[in-house]
């Protein structure tokens, strides 16, 4: 029989109130209040911090401060990935971002979601993997939602929601996020 945690990497309906995930809530909160009262993030100590909360991004991985997370265990990201204020990565599921990302201040990435049938969402939960790839910028407010694959060089407008996948190379705006430019030429 699968866990609860098992079935969440999934994509499979899973119970949040499984004490292996409140207790993994639980650790990720009380990292995550250790640094976001860090005054400054240079300093061995939050580089601890980071690592222990993060253990799969890459070099020069930069946070400040205010950051949220779920998990913060299935965020994995490249090197020289930069995350402005008061982000947050719900990470029930895998979050995967390439090198050289810049994410602006507010850029919310949820790879959590629900049912939709409402004696359902009483009980369980799911969520569905988030991709960004390599040389991307999200502009500041910008949401990812469940699902979503954001290809190589896309510059995604601040404010927008992205309910769809977006091609490499494009800039895309609005919500829901619609592609306006191709950005390969």
């Amino acid at each position: 029989m699968r866990s609860e945690k098992e079935k969440m990497l999934a994509g499979e309906l899973y119970l949040a109130s499984d004490p292996e995930l409140v207790a993994a809530r639980t650790r990720a909160k009380r990292l995550l209040h250790r640094l976001n009262v860090t005054e400054y993030l240079l300093t061995d100590a939050a580089r601890a911090i980071v690592a222990e909360l993060l253990p799969n991004v890459g070099q020069n991985f930069y946070i400040e401060p205010p950051f949220h997370c779920d998990y913060g265990s299935h965020i994995h990201c490249g090197n020289n990935v930069y995350f402005n204020v008061n982000c947050v990565v719900l990470d029930v599921a895998s979050v995967t971002i390439g090198s050289n990302v810049l994410f602006g201040p507010g850029v919310q990435l949820y790879a959590a979601t629900h049912p939709l049938d409402a004696v359902v969402r009483r009980t369980v939960e799911l969520g569905q993997p988030i991709t960004i790839g390599d040389d991307c910028w999200l502009g500041g407010g910008a949401i990812v939602c469940p699902g979503v694959t954001i290809g190589n060089g896309c510059v995604i407008g601040a404010g927008s929601v992205v309910t769809k996948d977006v091609p490499a190379y494009s800039l895309a705006v609005g919500n829901p996020a619609r592609v306006i430019k191709d950005l390969s030429v």
